[in-house]
Order: structure tokens, then sequence, then C-alpha cells
């Protein structure tokens, strides 16, 4: 029997990981999915607003609406991320309409988010903030190198986007960066922010997350001294473990238990 076919330790679980977790949940009633959907949606903003990725009115985050896959639900204009509820999520259309919600959209939402869900069939999710880190990082003109296991999530599947031309309000600049974003897991804009986009909400959330604290990471790294990033094997075997999707859904489980559990209002519909 070769390595390849021999069954896997009692202590690791049937996934590729290894570790024990479960799969993500189906769904036969669209109605169903679509809440599920919002109400990840709105932990997502709420979990932004915790830790600090608010920056004014900017940042969104989006995702497909499941019988509907040309229409994307997306937080509102003008309501912050620490107060918005279930409630206040608005589903636009291709042309930029708001067919479901009470509010209007951000403009650099629609533009953006709208182009990356035409052009990225893989995209069933977008997450985009101004974050401290990643405009930093992003200021230097420097992708994250693979100096730690998460920041290995990203080898090989992130790309800088150089071509500023002020906030992103045209459509043509929306599907400027959906193309160059291409099917990588991220894209940092510089002068600008971070976009990561997944094949769930979770997912894309979780490597938000991951860039932000690796880009910090990067950071002290090099203002402290000379870092040595993995070789390439070491970093391709890391990314196959810190990059793997199942592991990026199941990680947002987590940071979902923790803002219900502090701030449960948010589900109000």
């Amino acid at each position: 029997m070769s390595t390849v076919e021999q069954a896997k330790p009692g202590y690791l679980a049937d996934t590729h990981t290894g570790l024990p977790m479960p799969s993500a949940a189906t769904f036969e009633d669209p109605a169903a999915e679509r809440q599920h959907r919002k109400q990840r949606l709105t932990a997502a903003l709420r979990l932004f607003g915790k830790y600090g990725f608010g920056e004014g009115i900017s940042g969104h985050i989006s995702v497909r609406d499941p019988e509907q896959p040309n229409l994307f639900w997306v937080n509102p204009f003008g309501v912050s991320f620490k107060l918005v509820k279930v409630s206040d999520l608005i589903l636009v259309d291709s042309d930029g309409t708001v067919v479901d919600g009470k509010h209007p959209v951000n403009p650099s939402a629609f533009v953006i988010h709208s182009a990356i869900h035409d052009l990225g069939p893989h995209a069933e999710a977008a997450a985009h903030a101004h974050t401290a880190h990643s405009r930093a990082l992003g200021a230097l003109g420097r992708l994250l190198e693979p100096y730690d296991q998460e920041s290995a999530a990203f080898y090989q599947d992130q790309v800088l986007y150089d071509d500023y031309r002020g906030p992103s309000v045209a459509v043509e600049q929306g599907r400027d960066i959906a193309e160059k974003l291409g099917d990588k897991r991220a894209i940092l804009l510089r002068h600008h922010g971070l976009i990561t986009v997944g094949g769930s909400l979770e997912e894309a959330v979780h490597w938000f997350f991951t860039f932000d604290s690796c880009a910090e990471v990067q950071l002290l790294a090099l203002a402290a001294g000379d870092p040595k990033p993995m070789a390439h094997e070491q970093a391709i075997a890391a990314k196959d473990g810190f990059g793997d999707r199942q592991l990026g859904w199941f990680s947002f489980q987590l940071l979902w238990d923790e803002i219900v559990a502090e701030q449960p209002d948010f589900l109000d519909e």
C-alpha cells in the first residue's frame, strides 16, 4: 500500500487538514439559505466594527443571493458597522439599483462588488475595508511574504493593485480591480485598502482577518530587523493547511459564536 493510500492515524479527522471540522450546512429552501447568509453577513459587519476595521463611511462586505446569483446583499451606505442589523441589509442588482431594503447603496460598494461577483464565479462573497495595516503595507507596495504559517495562506494567491484613480465610484475602475484580482484570494489596493474573496461569506471574511493580522506581523518584523521568509517548499506546505478552504470557513464559526454571544441584537429582522 502506498503512502497516499494508507489510512490516517486515529487522532486525525477525515478532512484534508486532519482537523475535526464539520462541513458547511446545505439548504433545500432558498429562503432559509438567504436568511443564513444575511445573518452571517451582518455578523461579519459587526465583527469588523468590533475589531476596528471601520473608517467613516468606508468598507463593505457582500454575498450573493442564493436564488438570484446576479444580485448581492451588502451593508447599506451610512450605517455603522457597530450598529448594523439584518434588517438594514440591502439587495443590489447589476445596475446598482436597490431591489430590497430601505437604505441607499454605497457607490463604491456597487462598482467594486458587482464587478467581482460578475467576473469571478468563484467569489460568492467579498470583504473590503481600509484597515491601518493593509494601508501601511499598500503604501510600501509590498504583498505578504510567507513569514509565518498564516501568511502562507496567501502565497502565490494575492495581487497588488497599483492603479489608484481616486475613490472607486466608476464602473470602469471596479471592473479593472476585479480583472486584476482574477482568481486570487486577495487584492491589496495601493493607497486604498484590502479586498478578500471566498467561496462563502465565512471564508472571505476569515481571509480578511488573517491578511490584516499578517500585514501587522510583517510590518512589525520589518521594523524590528531583517525577517527571513519561508522557502518555497515550506510556504507550499503551510498553505496546504492554513490556506484550506474548509479551515477558512470553520474559523469564522468561532467569530460567529463570539459576536452572537456579545451582540445578539444584530439578528433583528
